[in-house]
């Protein structure tokens, strides 16, 4: 199933002329409280085919940039396992110069498309968006858990921010500490945009952008493993993110976390929203110009 199956015109799914990509996760082996992500990829894809494809914000069908959907990786039999496999998938996705967009799936998988941009991209920053810091050295005998996440990433990424945080242990509040690290904590950013710059100077110019859905208040997504209150709303996190596509080269994104149940469609529906607009965000310049 494609993103957007049965509105957008085929010839906008086809691979070759495509130039994003959707990488489905269904993946949840260390989830440690609500469980669901699994059905996260499926939901936002099905989701996806009751969206507007005019975008309202840009005045474009951002489906013109070409977005086609791979189909979904096998859950592997461990966390370790299962981020190499997706290393090895968008490696290829990246080597025919597609723009990735991952879907979870647990925020765990993020580690292996990072790696696959670090194989490729010089210069290259993270930028996450989430309630939790991700930032444990090992989590349920494991460190590759989706609560170690940003702490591998860390260990070759020097530029990393972290935006919407509002939940960490001991351990990472010590790590936090001692590493200096940015991050714009949910509490210190609600209801102004003087951050939105401060967060995007400490970025390089070259941005793999990770979206934990919990980073949204439970009020919007309360369809999450672990929905955190006092989170991001709508309106402040898609303008954030229009000034970071603005004034970074984002590489990639993933949107991670997503818990579907029967009862979820408002959630499951932000969540194709959201991946169709920063797909406008990416290639408006070019959309724009009316170059198909």
């Amino acid at each position: 199933m494609h993103f957007g199956q049965g509105v957008i015109p085929k010839k906008y799914l086809k691979y070759d002329a495509a130039r994003a990509a959707i990488l489905s996760v269904p993946y949840e082996g260390t989830v440690s409280y609500g469980k669901g992500t699994s059905k996260g990829p499926r939901k936002i894809i099905e989701a996806s085919r009751y969206l507007e494809f005019f975008d309202e914000e840009l005045g474009l069908l951002n489906y013109q940039a070409g977005l086609t959907t791979c189909p979904p990786l096998k859950p592997a039999a461990t966390p370790q396992k299962m981020v190499e496999a997706v290393r090895q998938s968008a490696r290829q996705l990246l080597s025919d110069e597609k723009f990735i967009i991952m879907l979870g799936g647990e925020h765990s998988i993020s580690y292996g498309l990072y790696l696959a941009l670090r194989e490729r991209v010089r210069d290259l920053s993270v930028l996450q968006i989430d309630a939790h810091a991700d930032l444990r050295t090992t989590f349920q005998g494991s460190p590759f858990s989706h609560a170690c996440v940003m702490r591998r990433i860390d260990e070759s990424c020097p530029r990393t921010v972290q935006v919407g945080i509002r939940s960490f242990c001991a351990e990472e509040a010590l790590f936090i500490r001692q590493k200096k690290k940015h991050l714009f904590m949910a509490k210190d950013i609600h209801g102004k945009t003087d951050w939105f710059d401060q967060a995007i100077r400490r970025l390089s110019r070259n941005v793999f952008l990770t979206i934990d859905i919990d980073g949204f208040d439970p009020s919007l997504v309360p369809h999450t493993g672990t929905p955190e209150p006092g989170g991001l709303f709508w309106y402040e996190t898609l303008a954030f993110l229009k000034r970071l596509f603005e004034k970074r080269n984002v590489i990639a994104f993933d949107l991670v976390e997503l818990a579907p149940t029967s009862f979820s469609a408002p959630s499951d529906f932000l969540a194709a929203r959201l991946v169709y607009r920063l797909l406008g965000y990416k290639f408006k310049t070019l959309l724009s110009a009316g170059q198909k």
